[in-house]
């Protein structure tokens, strides 16, 4: 394991529209992961989520997590941060989840009516593979 900062080109990586999955620990122990966006910013991992979400009160419980972005134009390059939620707010005026959405999708997210909750992680340690693989 690597830790910050993390070096130019798996920085370049991070801030790209890549998939990505984020895992949790649930309160009884058992590991969950779902499908993500993030966002890449100084040095931290943005993530939304609407505020039914199961993982926000896993969140709450247990800020580890991990989240693994996975090249977009070859899986066998990715990159697994793992760190903390250092930040809970709420997004009331859906500007985190437009951010979001306008940098996968090109457009503001879609659903307006939800109440939505962003978590910035702060990146404890970090891992590469492929052609992020730390030397």
């Amino acid at each position: 394991m690597s830790t910050p900062p993390l070096p130019d080109d798996v920085a370049e990586l991070l801030a790209r529209p890549n998939p990505a999955v984020i895992a949790h620990v649930r309160p009884d122990g058992q590991p969950v992961s779902v499908a993500t966006w993030y966002l890449f910013e100084a040095g931290r991992i943005l993530v939304n989520m609407d505020e039914s979400r199961r993982r926000l009160d896993y969140i709450r419980h247990e800020p580890r997590v991990t989240l693994t972005a996975l090249a977009a134009d070859s899986w066998y390059t990715h990159v697994s941060v793992q760190g903390r939620v250092v930040e809970l707010h709420d997004d009331d005026d859906l500007s985190d989840i437009d951010r979001l959405s306008s940098h996968y999708r090109g457009r503001p997210y879609p659903t307006r009516d939800r109440r939505r909750v962003s978590a910035w992680i702060e990146i404890a340690t970090w891992h590469g593979w492929g052609a992020a693989r730390a030397d």
